[in-house]
């Protein structure tokens, strides 16, 4: 019997799935009816999102670089395409508390901490664990406190997945070992026109709705959380739940400038909006946000089990960033400008572990359930 264990066993090993390398490119190529995307491995993030404009002209609409290469080595590291973690988005005052201890953060922007510091999940290259036809999953360790002040070993896992017309994500998380906070979202800058409008290459020309979107996350001049959820009165700068409107239709506001920030004058948006959906609708069956744009014609979609929806609006995008060869058009100076680009990104409350009366479960234990998260945007003509 000893001679047939290496033969029943030889089977069982040959069929373990072989992970594949790369294109020449260095990215990850997914595609089906109506789009393609490419990813990779650093920061799990996607890099190309190609789809059809009203006049069937292919355009790569979302912001990152030709080069796969020069992700980690980007100076401005603008998390383009990102799974921030393991906690995204702010801790103001970079310090919380769990179960009476508490804990220090690093202080990467300002006095708070931005996307866990600067050895953030979008800083780090993943494993890719497994590439289909369709999808492509990737995976991170992460032992404690290799970001400041965040305890325990947390395992997490990213599955980007695409099909017709649709790219959606789904993200997990577990920690293995201590308490800790645990808060992920995907990081996409759009242009819908992929810089191509020879009368701008901005996106205040966007069309933005937000239609559970009554309440936004109070922030104070440094842009951190102040702990209030002030309504939203129809006609507001930040209105995008009472009717759909441009980005930049507000310009004119004596609020625009300060709106994102009055300590840096940020004009224009970094801001999340609450959304106060049905709590019978935990399917998230309906779109918590539609991005459009008239010269292009392509919209999309946003759907999401998430709390909130944080809208950035590129203000502090310098010029510094180059565009991808193919988003180089009439209006650009082959650079992104401020208020070229928007990010959205749907994710539970930022600065939730610093906030228990908004009743947010941001600490995962090891003998709890895991963090999970679906995101999916949807697109389509005009």
């Amino acid at each position: 019997m000893r001679s047939f264990i290496p033969l029943l066993l030889a089977p069982l090993v040959l069929a373990h799935p072989k992970i594949p390398t790369p294109g020449p490119d260095g990215k990850y190529t997914l595609s089906a009816p109506g789009i393609e995307a490419k990813f990779i491995a650093y920061s799990a993030a996607i890099t190309n999102l190609v789809v059809s404009d009203r006049n069937g002209v292919k355009r790569d609409i979302i912001l990152g670089y030709d080069n796969a290469s020069f992700y980690p080595v980007d100076p401005n590291h603008p998390d383009y395409g990102a799974v921030p973690g393991r906690y995204a988005n702010r801790i103001k005052d970079h310090t919380y508390v769990v179960d009476g201890d508490r804990f220090f953060t690093e202080a990467n922007d300002g006095n708070g901490t931005l996307h866990s510091g600067l050895n953030g999940w979008s800083r780090r290259t993943w494993n890719v664990s497994e590439v289909t036809s369709k999808s492509i999953t990737f995976t991170i360790r992460d032992e404690g406190n290799s970001s400041q002040g965040l305890p325990g070993l947390v395992l997490g896992k990213v599955t980007h997945t695409i099909e017709a017309n649709s790219w959606s994500t789904k993200l997990y998380a577990v920690s293995k070992t201590h308490d800790t906070p645990i808060l992920l979202t995907t990081h996409p800058y759009w242009n819908l026109d992929a810089f191509q409008n020879p009368a701008t290459d901005l996106v205040l020309n966007h069309t933005l709705s937000l239609p559970f979107g009554k309440r936004l996350v109070g922030i104070d001049g440094n842009t951190q959380s102040t702990g209030a959820l002030p309504a939203i009165p129809a006609g507001d700068i930040n209105d995008f739940w009472s009717k759909p409107k441009q980005l930049g239709a507000n310009q004119g506001n004596a609020n625009w400038v300060g709106n994102c920030g009055t300590n840096s004058g940020c004009s224009g948006y970094n801001n999340q909006w609450v959304v106060d959906r049905d709590p019978l609708d935990v399917t998230a069956s309906k779109p918590v946000a539609s991005l459009s744009s008239d010269f292009s014609g392509i919209k999309w979609d946003l759907y999401s089990d998430q709390a909130g929806v944080v809208v950035y609006s590129c203000y502090w995008m310098g010029g510094a960033n180059e565009l991808k060869a193919s988003q180089k058009g009439p209006a650009t100076n082959g650079f992104v400008k401020s208020n070229g680009c928007v990010a959205v990104e749907p994710q539970d409350l930022i600065d939730g572990i610093n906030h228990p009366e908004w009743g947010r479960n941001q600490i995962y234990t090891p003998k709890g359930k895991p963090f999970e998260a679906s995101i999916q945007y949807k697109f389509s003509t005009f």
